[in-house]
């Protein structure tokens, strides 16, 4: 694991495609941002974990509700914040 320290409105790079930006650190709690082309799935672990548990092969209400999530979250970087 590569470990590195970045302060509000710092970022790092993931090849020449993925950014990923400290929005704010307010006590234990960082705010990240990713920006990732629109083909690369970016998922906390833990919807990560659901949607592999589902094999279905469906879109699960998880994936709607993380794809709501991102879409917000976009709409609200592209605001400013």
């Amino acid at each position: 694991m590569l470990v590195l320290t970045r302060k509000s409105n710092q970022s790092i790079m993931i090849g020449d495609d993925i950014e990923v930006t400290v929005l704010s650190v307010m006590g234990e709690k960082v705010r990240i941002g990713i920006q990732a082309p629109h083909e690369v799935p970016v998922f906390r672990t833990e919807i990560y974990m659901e949607i592999h548990r589902n094999d279905s092969g469906e879109p699960s209400e998880a994936d709607a509700d993380v794809r709501a999530e991102v879409d917000d979250a976009l709409r609200e970087l592209g605001n400013g914040g």
